[in-house]
């Protein structure tokens, strides 16, 4: 078996379709689109741009994949859209190209769920194992780490940063950075505590999950000084790794400050 094309698929002759993919009924495929052996596009997807979606993925009816994004800037410039494998990609999901002011490529890992109405905007960077409920938005330039699950109805604001594990809780506005394994909630959104069951579900030694909470513990238990100055303090008395990538996460790069929590208390989610 090469392909098996619906006849009222259009599907251009430049595309490029690996084995045993499946394009469904009412299907639009332009010119520089690239799908991987085993794809399933189920009907009236439309996927467009320089666009290359990876092996064993499938897509549901109306999701739009490699158009132009929704920012006046936006001039045509020669961008990308880049998706791996393994994901299920509900209906109504759009995922947008990238800008030359990002890093020219909206890019989805592997293993990921976009549920239905999902919206992933220009130079987005999202990781593997990564979960969106119905109709989160990322907006531009969002960076999301593995094993990330952001709730339904919650919005991401541009150039923020949600660390690998973090959980979003649902009807969430997110305006800052997340910490990796964060548990984050409300309608402008702050720490809550720890995602400590998907820290469990991701078999994380237990001595790693205690050494997390005590960090945190500590670093909110006293405020005389910046939160970068404690969060890196604090860390060498730790050699989790857990800890440890959380002290990398904030010493990395970011154009927007830190979600922390209200009343200083982190108690987690378990």
């Amino acid at each position: 078996m090469t392909q098996k094309i619906h006849p009222t698929a259009i599907v251009s002759a430049k595309a490029q379709l690996g084995v045993n993919v499946e394009v469904g009924p009412f299907c639009v495929i332009g010119d520089e689109v690239k799908i991987g052996e085993g794809t399933i596009l189920k009907s009236h997807v439309v996927i467009e741009g320089d666009t290359q979606i990876g092996k064993n993925n499938v897509i549901f009816p109306f999701a739009s994949i490699g158009l132009e994004p929704q920012d006046l800037k936006f001039k045509g410039e020669k961008s990308k859209v880049i998706i791996g494998d393994n994901n299920k990609i509900r209906e109504h999901v759009t995922i947008h190209l990238g800008t030359q002011d990002g890093a020219m490529v909206t890019k989805i890992g592997s293993n990921c769920l976009l549920m239905v109405g999902v919206h992933i905007a220009h130079d987005c960077l999202v990781g593997d194992h990564v979960i969106l409920a119905n109709n989160a938005t990322l907006a531009g330039h969002v960076q999301v780490g593995d094993y990330v699950v952001i709730g339904g109805l919650s919005a991401i604001h541009q150039f923020a940063r949600i660390g690998a594990g973090a959980m979003i809780g649902g009807m969430s506005g997110v305006e800052h950075d997340v910490i990796p394994n964060g548990l984050v909630m409300g309608e402008r959104a702050s720490l809550a505590g720890l995602n400590l069951v998907g820290m469990k579900r991701r078999n994380i030694a237990r001595d790693d999950i205690h050494a997390l909470r005590n960090f945190f513990k500590q670093l909110f238990s006293e405020k005389n000084s910046g939160f970068s100055t404690r969060v890196e303090d604090l860390a060498k008395s730790f050699s989790s790794p857990v800890v440890q990538e959380v002290a990398a996460f904030v010493k990395s790069e970011s154009t927007r400050s830190f979600c922390q929590p209200k009343d200083g208390v982190i108690s987690g989610n378990d």
